[in-house]
């Protein structure tokens, strides 16, 4: 059966990053209008048929209604001159009908990270030893997340030397009722301050730990063993600060998290965070970035983007990869600083207010790698977080179309790199 979405990119949203709003009710049977019913990969989870980074069987296609940069400029530059002229005179260019180019994309089979035969080694292996499982805390840095979606609560990880809501630091730690985490950007406890603004963390956050079952998605990771820290960073126009950051990564450190997922970047260098990241004893997965001004990717081999760009050997870089197994346009790429790229586009995960959407960039590709990571140091108690990126890095599935671009010239496999190095019946 054909998995459909129906998708109009306005001119606004020529940029790397857009939202779909799917506008699915959360957990109601059937799909929204416009979309025929996928397969469901996993029982329960009525939308993870979407989910095509997880598996993809080649159905799941896209109708796309967008128009040509040079449209585009000629309406932005139109609108620029009538602004200009006070707002009036000749009214600026509009959208017309023949402007609008329609194009179909089709997903490839194969085109994905093996995410269902690793669950079921991860299940089957957790039946007969579950002592053995490691607990893995991965550090969200980011915008916000909405604590109370109903697919993250059994994600999230909690301080245990906390009593909630007391207004008391119990733990003399130096934040008070950092219960799930900790706001950095307004130094309180608020893990969620706006419904548009704390998306892009929202949506991180499901990628990596949404529960499976329950009615809506799937995370990529086992919530009994692993859980996501949020540490918000980042404010409601996506910026922040370089101290910001680092505070957040030290108190993750602190507090235990093994990974840090930091989708964020920019052109400045950052002398400090490089340091800090350097130094640090977590493994921390990088989003490469998404282009230009114009959404066009480029090299960060030439024109270095950071921390993606940071030569630390604890860092994963990660480009963004589409359904169809090419590098999205709009994602930065590099054969030297780029390691590897994930799922990025047409990405469905959790947005704020019990709801799900469509995102795409590398922002969305690295928590991919990130709740790879998790999976693996959660199930190889025998590898270090650096046995965890060797691992990951030298099982990645490889895309011709990736080569000379990343570094290892593919996606993750997460069967395989949870089975990295071992013999394997079956």
């Amino acid at each position: 059966m054909s998995n459909r979405i129906r998708r109009r990119i306005l001119p606004i949203l020529l940029s790397a990053v857009f939202s779909l709003t799917a506008n699915f009710p959360a957990f109601a049977e059937g799909y929204g209008p416009g979309v025929t019913g996928p397969e469901i990969l996993s029982p329960g989870d009525n939308y993870a048929g979407y989910q095509w980074g997880l598996y993809n069987d080649g159905s799941l296609s896209v109708d796309e209604a967008s128009i040509s940069t040079e449209t585009y400029i000629a309406m932005y530059e139109s609108f620029k001159d009538w602004v200009d002229g006070g707002g009036i005179g000749i009214p600026p260019r509009r959208l017309e009908p023949g402007d609008i180019i329609h194009t179909t994309l089709q997903s490839v089979s194969g085109v994905d990270m093996n995410v269902i035969k690793a669950w079921e080694l991860y299940t089957a292996e957790k039946a007969v030893k579950n002592a053995s499982f490691r607990n893995v805390t991965v550090a969200l840095i980011d915008t916000g997340v909405d604590t109370s979606h109903l697919e993250l609560r059994s994600a999230l990880w909690v301080n245990t030397d906390e009593i909630p809501c007391d207004g008391i630091d119990n733990d003399g730690n130096g934040y008070i009722d950092d219960i799930n985490g900790y706001n950095f950007f307004d130094h309180n406890n608020i893990l969620r301050t706006n419904m548009i603004s704390d998306i892009h963390g929202t949506h991180g956050a499901g990628t990596i730990g949404a529960a499976r079952g329950n009615g809506g998605m799937a995370g990529l990771t086992d919530n009994a063993h692993v859980r996501v820290m949020v540490l918000k960073a980042l404010g409601s126009n996506g910026g922040g600060t370089e101290e910001s950051i680092i505070e957040a990564i030290r108190y993750a450190e602190a507090n235990g998290a093994s990974i840090c997922n930091l989708s964020l970047g920019g052109t400045e260098h950052f002398p400090e965070l490089e340091n800090v990241m350097a130094s640090s004893n977590m493994l921390f997965v990088v989003s490469s970035g998404n282009g230009d001004e114009s959404g066009k990717g480029y090299d960060i081999d030439a024109s270095p983007v950071y921390p993606a760009s940071f030569t630390a050997s604890n860092i994963i870089s990660v480009a963004n990869v589409t359904f169809t197994g090419e590098l999205d346009q709009s994602s930065n790429y590099g054969a030297a600083s780029v390691d590897i790229a994930a799922p990025g586009t047409y990405i469905f995960s959790t947005i704020p207010g019990n709801r799900f959407d469509f995102l795409t960039g590398t922002s969305m590709a690295a928590p991919m790698v990130s709740g790879v990571c998790a999976m693996v140091y959660s199930y190889r108690t025998d590898l270090d977080l650096m046995g965890v990126r060797d691992a990951v890095l030298g099982s990645a599935k490889k895309l011709e179309s990736l080569s000379g671009l990343v570094a290892c010239g593919g996606i993750p496999d997460m069967y395989a790199a949870m089975t990295y190095g071992l013999q394997i019946s079956g």
